[in-house]
């Protein structure tokens, strides 16, 4: 919850003024930023600039290093684009309004369809992170589900490899089957009773996210 409410907040704070014509210099930087989705800095890079700031067996482990996701960052600036006319920043600036006070009350109000999608996209990030917590973690009491799950599983095959009577072993398949899927249902029944909530959203703030104008 922590890490997509960062998440979130860190794509809107940046793809807000990406989206607006006045900045000097977007375009470059949009070609910069874009180009962070062909080429990164790898695996073990990532992991000693985290050592080095002593974020491991922390949560910002998890959180900093992918902040903010260039696709989500793409597709809200564009939405913001398409749907924040500058004819409104306009009409804000006479009043009086600043940018952070137009962005808090009048861009985010109107931008809850991309942000619920965001949202959606770095919550399921989180929920299904394998490698990070095997990576930055050395204390088992900070897994997360996802890797508690699988050591259960990997247990169950272990104790099934011990055995060596057929009987034994048709046993222990039939275990580990219903393991397997008891597993599968846990790791995915959160996510999938709160998709009919915001399943409305979905349509609406990808296509409009996805094509300008």
């Amino acid at each position: 919850m922590v890490g997509t409410i960062i998440n979130v907040s860190l794509t809107i704070l940046a793809a807000y003024p990406l989206s607006r014509s006045e900045l000097l210099g977007r375009n470059a930087l949009m070609k910069i930023i874009t180009l962070t989705m062909f080429f990164s800095g790898g695996m073990i890079p990532t992991f000693l600039v985290v050592r080095n700031l002593r974020l491991m067996n922390t949560l910002w482990a998890l959180v900093l290093p992918g902040a903010i996701s260039t696709y989500n960052l793409i597709i809200t600036r564009t939405f913001l684009q398409s749907n924040i006319p500058e004819e409104l920043v306009e009409a804000a600036k006479i009043d009086g309004c600043s940018h952070a006070r137009f962005l808090i009350r009048i861009v985010i109000p109107l931008s809850m369809a991309i942000i619920v999608i965001i949202a959606m996209f770095y919550a399921i990030g989180h929920w299904n992170d394998y490698m990070g917590p095997i990576m930055y973690f050395s204390r088992k009491e900070k897994y997360n589900l996802q890797v508690v799950l699988r050591d259960i599983l990997q247990s169950a095959e272990a104790a099934n490899m011990a055995e060596s009577t057929d009987t034994i072993l048709s046993v222990r398949f039939y275990e580990i089957e219903r393991i397997k899927y008891a597993t599968m249902v846990i790791s995915s029944l959160p996510l999938a009773l709160a998709y009919p909530f915001i399943m409305k959203y979905f349509e609406k703030g990808v296509m409009m996210g996805a094509i300008k104008g």
